[in-house]
């Protein structure tokens, strides 16, 4: 299991900012790799209502188990390594893997495990850059019929990254917009299908 505190700061974009920000950067095609979020909740939704996220990321070939929650400085984030067959088996049959993140849903939120479903894909085509002390990412992603843009900068520091995160939104004449994170975004358009 592996833990670590997530600083960061997004914002949607139209897809010309998208395309003008990735020329700017000189970024091609074989630039942004593939990888995909599966989504995972119970029926009444328990870990939204707390605020949490549970999803299986497929990226090169591996797949990795996070819990994200609520923390004062960002999100904490609970990572567990699971087999591609373990994926399947939850996609299927639903439930929850044995480990850390099983305890964590169950002791601290009491959330039956067994109640967990999947509910869905996104699939995201994206860039890392170094820029200015962290990351920045564009992400192009797709989810239930529709195909959205974002940047991202991950921060070690809150106060820096904002600094950064609305310098770089200026150089580059882009609104500041609020932005619900991936997640939040998929559950909203899923509930109003």
């Amino acid at each position: 299991m592996k833990q670590e505190i997530e600083i960061e700061f997004k914002n949607l974009l139209t897809a010309d900012e998208f395309f003008r920000v990735s020329n700017h950067f000189s970024l091609s095609s074989s630039s942004f790799k593939k990888q995909s979020n599966h989504y995972f909740d119970t029926p009444s939704f328990d870990l939204k209502r707390n605020r949490c996220a549970l999803r299986i990321r497929e990226k090169d070939h591996t797949f990795t188990l996070t819990l994200k929650q609520p923390h004062p400085d960002g999100l904490l984030e609970t990572h567990q390594i699971v087999s591609g067959d373990e994926l399947k088996k939850m996609k299927e049959s639903g439930g929850m893997l044995e480990g850390e993140i099983s305890d964590i849903l169950q002791h601290e939120f009491q959330i039956p495990v067994s109640n967990l479903r999947y509910l869905g894909t996104l699939s995201t085509n994206r860039a890392e850059i170094g820029y200015r002390d962290g990351l920045l990412v564009l992400d192009e992603s797709e989810y239930l019929g529709i195909t959205d843009y974002e940047v991202e900068y991950e921060a070690k520091d809150r106060e820096t990254g904002q600094i950064v995160f609305e310098s770089f939104l200026k150089e580059h004449n882009i609104p500041l917009r609020p932005t619900d994170n991936k997640i939040q975004r998929f559950f909203k358009l899923k509930e109003n299908l």
